[in-house]
């Protein structure tokens, strides 16, 4: 609606401006008739129609000239005066409507200069008309006053144009800004999802790798524990596709049948099937936890878990020993996770990748650090220190 009457008022702005003119010219040749008692006035209309005519004309530009044409109505406003009418509010109409385009179109300074001089002016010229009257209020502080007017009103209206320039402004910043974060989101889900994929997909496919190998080895000698990984090896892919399916399932919309069938994320209750996963697979997996554990909140403890998976399938990809630790220790606000492995390292492993660039993201993302490399005394290390909560603020005793 505002856009419409935007329009409308450009579209007929020159039928209004014309309109105005002539309501100015009436109100002129009302003032010119007008008498009060004890005060002589010209008799004749005409020279104040001729001023204000000209005077009416330039009005027509006040929108685009305000200066200008507000030094026009100055001038003819005292030549008027100076013919002997009276500055009453109908012969000062085209000085005020000069002076309200004035406050509406420039800033406070140039309005205060313009209405001041106006003021003086149009005192100084009445004045100089009848120095002796005795109407000393109708010359003086009567123009005074209805000068006002025209500068207070158009003061208003420029802040008022001003307050919605801002909110407008304000309004296109923040679809603009609602626009960036939607992408923003969206990437960082991508992100997210596919930090997912690779961690299940690695891992699950390096234990079945290595189930398949070595049932391969054993089907010779030993058909029974080849039956058995064999066993395993459909147990590692269903879970790989159970996780993947999850993964995938939050790109699903609202209203998709099996929405509400997804298994929630995993966390350390899970760690001792992911150890016996890794168990069939060949790798001995020794876990120790020292403290009192203590809930983890939800991303934490899918950080933690992923961070363990994506270390032990490094293990199994890369590392040539046999055995792996893995170490939980609760401090007060910090859980402390290292994930060892006692025998060589392939350069693989130690240059790090994208597994290693996945861990360091997830621990970010939840407010804490990793660190990966050799050993001294061989093999690889994984350390990483997670908050309690995601995002907790780093303590001393957890940074020891």
């Amino acid at each position: 609606m505002t856009t419409s009457l935007d329009r409308g008022t450009g579209r007929y702005r020159r039928f209004v401006d014309v309109a105005t003119v002539l309501a100015l010219l009436g109100c002129v040749a009302l003032g010119a008739l007008l008498r009060f008692p004890g005060l002589s006035q010209p008799r004749e209309q005409w020279p104040a129609m001729a001023i204000a005519a000209v005077t009416c004309l330039a009005l027509l530009r006040a929108r685009d000239h305000a200066r200008l044409v507000a030094g026009v109505a100055m001038a003819g406003t005292v030549a008027t005066l100076a013919h002997g009418y009276i500055p009453t509010p109908l012969m000062l109409a085209p000085l005020m409507l000069a002076l309200y385009w004035v406050a509406a179109q420039t800033d406070r300074r140039t309005t205060r200069v313009f209405g001041l001089a106006a003021m003086a002016v149009v005192v100084i010229a009445a004045m100089l008309d009848k120095p002796t009257t005795d109407m000393l209020l109708l010359r003086t502080v009567g123009p005074v006053l209805w000068l006002l007017l025209p500068l207070v009103g158009g003061s208003g209206a420029r802040l008022r144009a001003a307050y919605l320039e801002s909110v407008q402004a304000r309004a296109a910043y923040a679809e603009r800004t609602r626009e960036e974060e939607a992408r923003l989101r969206v990437a960082e889900e991508r992100m997210r999802i596919a930090r997912e994929l690779h961690d299940v997909v690695a891992h699950h496919m390096a234990v079945a790798n290595a189930q398949a190998g070595t049932a391969r080895h054993l089907v010779p000698t030993r058909p029974d524990q080849a039956l058995k990984l064999l066993d395993e090896l459909t147990a590692t892919t269903s879970s790989a596709l159970i996780e993947l399916r999850a993964t995938v399932g939050v790109l699903r919309q609202s209203g998709d049948q099996d929405a509400d069938s997804l298994e929630p994320a995993p966390g350390l209750d899970r760690l001792p099937d992911l150890v016996s996963t890794y168990a069939s697979a060949g790798l001995d997996v020794a876990v120790t936890t020292e403290g009192r554990p203590r809930p983890l909140s939800p991303g934490v403890d899918l950080t933690a878990y992923r961070i363990i998976q994506e270390a032990l399938t490094n293990v199994t990809k890369h590392g040539a020993g046999h055995g792996a630790d893995v170490r939980l220790t609760y401090a007060r606000t910090r859980l402390l996770i290292s994930v060892t492995n006692d025998g060589t390292t392939t350069a693989a492993a130690a240059d790090g990748g994208y597994g290693l660039m996945g861990m360091r993201e997830r621990a970010h993302s939840v407010g804490g650090d990793l660190r990966a490399g050799p050993r001294p005394d061989g093999g690889f290390e994984v350390t990483t220190a997670l908050p309690l909560h995601s995002l907790a603020p780093e303590e001393p005793e957890a940074a020891a």
